[in-house]
């Protein structure tokens, strides 16, 4: 009846909670260890010095303030994130950095998840944003914020705050936006910012939806400074109109000075975007980027950028960095610089025990590991990479598998390579034309690798 109805939804909702509070305790448990490990380098005067010397300052507002407010001063800062996706990026993952070295230099984090802004998205280079639902932007913004707190410290007396603007934004009325807010703007400098005068001189023009994106963005940075004395905020150069409408918005209603800092759109030495693989973007979720495919992007990373990446998005030292920087001077066929980038990267987003697991399922497609020890998420993050096909339990012959994988031409072929020992089943030989994968073969009870020479890998899946 009703009643039953109710109690069972009832139930289900308390079900729910309980979860997502475990799963986000969890989470948090999962990075204490890391981030416990973090330090700055002491060896430099200052945060601003050593943010410097990493390259994460691109533009900022004041610099001789700036230094000395960060030096001598406990400041409030905050980033913003637009739930524009359902995961972050490597992009994010430098303002994440950049939070959590100001963290350690004992400054006050505020993470904003812009359920408010987000609804919108600000302005890209090239055409309009499709509006998402409110519902697809709140489950982003949930999403979001279960990243964004892996990556700071929510204890001690400067833990972490997370906000959502929302908040605020979700109960402004159009009359009191603008006579209270879009009164400060003046058209006249909104329309000579980048990405504005940009999208003002395309084809398609900009709609007055994202033209109003930095009003928004400029009012975050006021709410905050009212609820929290927030004086800094951080975020991609790229974003430096976006930054200074809220330093301008602050200054004209509260007669204050506040700061802003870009840091720099990342790219590689051969001017290609940073961030990309084969046309797509690197994400921070695994379900969106295996642990594993995320470790072999930064492991393929190129003997021009390794140094400067291993200053972005790791805590090693001036000293350390150095130390790799002459490796790869001296002997960069070993590429130890990479593989220490990688590590330290896979391990900050996806943690240490899903990097073992990756660095395993590379040595294991070397020849040099054991396939059996992957867990299924990392062996199917391995197969997706390799040319695979379905077999049903019937088609386990391995002259059949070879031809099947097109490794041989004909099942004459694939005799001749069985007989001349030249194909192996995880990692290991097999000889004879009869030879065929057993069930005790099959890893995880359907997968398996298959290899002709050294060259051609396989992988099928038992259906």
């Amino acid at each position: 009846d009703g009643v039953d109805d109710a109690l069972y939804i009832l139930l289900c909702c308390i079900r729910y909670l309980r979860h997502a509070t475990s799963t986000r305790m969890k989470r948090r448990t999962m990075s204490a260890d890391i981030l416990n490990a973090q330090h700055n380098d002491d060896t430099f005067e200052n945060i601003w010095q050593e943010l410097k010397w990493r390259g994460l300052v691109h533009v900022s507002t004041d610099e001789e303030a700036l230094e000395k407010a960060l030096s001598s001063e406990t400041v409030t800062f905050y980033t913003g994130y637009d739930p524009t996706a359902a995961s972050l990026h490597l992009g994010h993952l430098v303002q994440l950095l950049v939070m959590r070295r100001l963290q350690l230099a004992g400054h006050n984090p505020i993470g904003l998840v812009g359920g408010f802004t987000g609804l919108i998205g600000d302005p890209r280079q090239t055409s309009e944003r499709v509006l998402n639902s409110r519902e697809v932007v709140a489950g982003w913004v949930d999403s979001l914020r279960s990243q964004i707190e892996r990556f700071l410290s929510f204890e001690g007396e400067n833990g972490a705050r997370m906000v959502n603007n929302l908040d605020w934004g979700g109960q402004l009325s159009a009359i009191d936006f603008l006579r209270d807010v879009g009164k400060h703007f003046r058209v006249g400098t909104m329309v000579k910012k980048e990405i504005v005068a940009k999208r003002l001189n395309s084809e398609e023009g900009i709609s007055y939806t994202e033209f109003s994106y930095q009003i928004l963005q400029g009012l975050d940075y006021l709410e905050l400074n009212r609820q929290y004395g927030c004086a800094l905020q951080t975020g991609g150069s790229d974003q430096w109109g976006n930054l200074t409408s809220g330093t301008e918005l602050i200054r004209k209603v509260e007669g204050k000075t506040v700061h802003a800092i870009g840091t720099p759109l990342i790219t590689n030495s051969d001017g290609t975007k940073f961030g990309k693989s084969e046309g797509n973007a690197i994400w921070l979720n695994p379900q969106m980027c295996s642990p594993y495919a995320f470790y072999q992007f930064w492991l393929n990373t190129a003997d021009a950028d390794v140094v400067d990446r291993l200053k972005v998005f790791t805590f090693l030292t001036r000293a350390e960095i150095g130390e790799y920087e002459h490796k790869v001077e001296t002997e960069a066929y070993k590429r130890e610089a990479q593989k220490r980038l990688a590590y330290e990267v896979t391990a900050l987003v996806h943690g240490v025990e899903a990097t073992h697991q990756a660095i395993a399922a590379s040595e294991a497609l070397f020849g040099k590991g054991d396939f059996a020890a992957l867990d299924e998420s990392t062996l199917q993050a391995v197969m997706s990479e390799l040319h695979s096909v379905e077999l049903s339990s019937d088609q386990l012959d391995l002259i059949t598998v070879l031809t099947e994988l097109g490794f041989a031409s004909s099942k004459a072929e694939a005799r001749r390579i069985l007989k001349e020992g030249g194909a192996s089943v995880n990692g290991a030989k097999v000889q004879g034309e009869d030879a065929v994968i057993t069930a005790e073969q099959l890893l995880h009870g359907k997968y398996a690798i298959v290899r002709r020479g050294k060259k051609n890998q396989g992988a099928i899946t038992v259906v």
